[in-house]
């Protein structure tokens, strides 16, 4: 994507709807004829003025009444067409907009997505996307055709009398006068209302997803102050917003439409001069009734006008990201093995370094556990090993080939990750079991769900494999979703599997069970493993200390327990809470 920011936020919305420009510009020449349609009306009611004036009968005005109805059907006709092919270009845009902020979520680093509020997402991709659609369906053809109308009027008054002219357009200009105060606050006011709202939906999904422990703690929505106290300052927001607002916007409607209060008293004084006459007059007084209407609907747009800034900046924002930049073609590997060399890291903009030169080699075939205090960096090794975030300094390399240098496809083959939190998808178990090897057979998935300890409580569900597991895995226990996010690893069958305090969910009796399943199912693999449990990576070939983003100690446990301080306390912690329980 282009940089945005030196760009106009109109020329970066065209530039999304580029393969949808026919379709609007048909429909601002279909509506430009419908106006043309309608403003005929107005020019035929002046014609048969001047006709009855002149002394013309009923048979002289008729085909002008027949032209009449002919504008009007043409104002139909062309003004239905023209919205049918704007909306039509609309929804293709803004398909292939949210099918573009998609696969942007691909490609930017996994720790951006994960380390960003869903909400925001969701906003971004559903609501902002949605706010372009007036602009793109309704302003471009709308507004223009509208903006015709009271022009061509206006000049055509002018015509005819300069001074009623000017007369005409007063009302018009003292009601964009006040309109403009309101005007000059719309983009700010616009964007901390975007804020504000983007602060309700995190807000909103964080009450949801957290909603077993309001309940637990005997908390309502009202009672929960994150969450009601972003939707009261939401309302609120409006609420001051429109009163501040009320006072121009009324004035305004009230003052435009009263174009016939100048056009009255200064034509009777022309007229009465001498200087208007008496068919100029009431071809005026008619045309300025079709001043208003047309420049009313126009203004309406400027709302969209005034946002539009703020919601491409928004999805501009996503499409914008820093990428996890990639080569296409497939590199060839030397075998499964991992090297970090003086690899160094540090969240986005942080200042403060999380991991600092850690060189860590990991054989292939082999068991390597991460050990450490919470917030060690223990899990941040792991996810730069599965490419979810690029090194800030040094490098890893798997099978001698560094990870940068490697697509992104070709990476998620070599790794299967399972986190503690893995997602499951408001699918049936099957279908999220299948999603580790999408051609898996019925009789493969229901194999490796025996093998990882799932098969028995899924047959005791209601629909056995066929049961939905609601959104994110709702229908389930935490320990049952995580034996089949465990199972679906399986499945992928790639070389190497990274569990990332994959067990935390599961009860000591069935983490035995799921021990060994892994054992067999990751036989001959490479596998890492962080584990909150010591005793589950007791028998690990290395096992890797890990203290304030550095490697104090590493090896067997044995050599550990002699060497190593760090090991050797957590090691006696552990051992006195199992003796407690």
């Amino acid at each position: 994507m282009e940089d945005t920011k030196k760009r106009s936020p109109f020329a970066v919305l065209w530039a999304w709807a580029e393969g949808f420009h026919g379709g609007f510009y048909a429909a601002v020449v279909l509506a430009v004829l419908g106006v043309v349609c309608n403003m005929a009306t107005y020019f035929c009611i002046a014609a048969m003025i001047r006709l009855l004036l002149d002394g013309g009968g009923l048979e002289a005005c008729l085909p002008w009444c027949a032209a009449m109805l002919a504008g009007y059907a043409g104002t139909a006709l062309f003004s239905t067409w023209s919205t049918a092919i704007s909306h039509t270009a609309t929804y293709y845009t803004l398909r292939e907009l949210r099918k573009a902020l998609l696969a942007k979520l691909s490609r930017v680093p996994m720790g951006t997505i994960l380390d960003t509020p869903s909400g925001q997402y969701k906003t971004t991709i559903v609501d902002r996307v949605e706010g372009m659609e007036p602009t793109l369906a309704h302003l471009i053809p709308e507004m223009t055709s509208n903006a015709l109308v009271p022009i061509a009027i206006a000049v055509y008054i002018f015509v005819l009398d300069w001074r009623m002219g000017f007369a005409s357009l007063l009302t018009t200009v003292v009601g964009l006068v006040v309109a403009s105060q309101s005007g000059k606050t719309y983009a700010v006011r616009w964007q901390g209302a975007v804020d504000i709202g983007r602060r309700m939906a995190n807000a909103i999904v964080e009450y949801v997803g957290g909603i077993q422990v309001v309940k637990a703690f005997s908390q309502s929505a009202g009672s929960y102050k994150k969450y009601s106290g972003a939707v009261q300052d939401n309302a609120q927001y409006y609420v001051d917003w429109m009163a501040d607002n009320q006072k121009y916007m009324a004035t305004m409607q009230s003052v435009t439409p009263a174009v016939l209060l100048p056009i009255l008293p200064v034509g009777l004084l022309l007229w009465n001069a001498g200087s208007l006459s008496a068919a100029h007059f009431l071809t005026i007084i008619v045309l300025s009734l079709g001043l208003t209407g047309p420049l009313l609907a126009a203004m309406s747009f400027v709302d969209e006008l005034a946002v539009v800034g703020t919601n491409v900046e928004e999805i501009a924002e996503v499409l914008d990201a820093p990428e996890l930049v990639r080569p296409e073609k497939e590199a060839t590997l030397q075998g499964t093995g991992i090297q970090l060399e003086r690899v160094r890291f540090t969240y986005g903009n942080a200042e403060e370094e999380i991991l600092h030169g850690i060189d860590l080699d990991i054989e292939p075939g082999t068991v390597t556990a991460l050990v450490g205090p919470s917030g060690s960096g223990k899990s941040t090794i792991a996810k730069l090993i599965a490419g979810f975030w690029d090194v800030t300094g040094g490098a890893i390399t798997l099978g001698g080939v560094d990870i940068r240098q490697l697509p992104l496809e070709q990476l998620n083959q070599q790794i299967a990750y399972v986190s503690q939190d893995n997602y499951l998808f408001d699918r049936s178990v099957r279908d999220n079991i299948r999603m580790g090897r999408l051609d898996a057979s019925d009789a493969e998935v229901e194999t490796v769900a025996r093998a990882a300890g799932c098969d028995a409580f899924i047959r005791a569900l209601e629909h056995g494999y066929d049961t939905i597991c609601g959104g994110g895995g709702g229908h389930l226990s935490g320990g049952e979703k995580q034996r089949i996010s465990i199972a679906r690893a399986m499945l992928k069958d790639a070389p190497i599997v990274i569990l990332d305090e994959a067990t935390a969910s599961i009860d000591p009796e069935n983490e035995a069970m799921i021990q060994r399943a892994i054992s067999a199912l990751t036989k001959g693999k490479t596998l890492i493993v962080i584990a909150h449990r010591l005793s589950t990576i007791a028998d690990a070939d290395n096992i890797v200390v890990v203290e304030n983003g550095r490697i104090v100690g590493q090896g067997r446990q044995d050599a550990l327990l002699a060497h190593c301080p760090l090991y050797a306390q957590m090691w006696q912690a552990y051992l006195d809470t199992r003796d407690q329980g």
